[in-house]
């Protein structure tokens, strides 16, 4: 089971609100969000309701303020837990391709990577399957700027994971913290 709060202000101050499932609109608990505590489980955040904006990823811990979770603002509209059902508790495994519908070069990855760029001769991914387990895509290497939560299956073009464009810069496996 999962438990997160949500402040309006920074340092855990002001107006809160505990969520312990999926809400698709946060709109009428908080009117910003600059603080958040993470007590259990595994969260994605998103700037927009219906899941949609910005993504952000949780794990437990503390975040005084929106730029410890790389926020770009205070807006924080909707939450999914992702549950111990959706992440593979065994190994992981993605193969990510340079071009849309799994065409070009491949590169297969068990593990966690800071810098994809290092390991390819090409800079977007365009397209990927997930075998085994959750991932997180970020936009810029060492696990910074915009962030794509990505679960068990196969995505043809980067669009289907929320996307605007290829840039992959680092990835990560969501591992099971509760």
């Amino acid at each position: 089971m999962g438990k997160i709060i949500f402040f309006e202000d920074k340092n855990f101050q002001g107006r809160s609100y505990e969520c312990s499932s999926d809400c698709s609109d946060l709109h009428s608990y908080f009117n910003r969000c600059n603080s958040i505590r993470v007590e259990n489980g595994n969260w994605m955040l998103y700037e927009c309701p219906n899941y949609a904006g910005h993504q952000y990823f949780l794990r437990k811990g503390e975040y005084p303020d929106f730029q410890q979770w790389l926020g770009f603002n205070d807006s924080i509209r909707s939450c999914h837990l992702i549950s111990s059902v959706i992440q593979y508790r065994g190994s992981h495994k993605i193969r990510v391709y340079e071009r849309e519908d799994f065409r070009g070069e491949m590169l297969e990855l068990t593990e966690d990577c800071p810098t994809l760029f290092e390991l390819s001769n090409y800079h977007d991914v365009h397209s990927c399957h997930i075998l085994e387990g959750s991932w997180i895509f970020y936009e810029i290497p060492n696990y910074r700027g915009r962030q794509y939560f990505l679960k068990q299956g196969e995505y043809r073009r980067f669009t289907e994971w929320g996307a605007l464009n290829g840039k992959v810069g680092s990835l990560r496996r969501i591992l099971d913290n509760y």
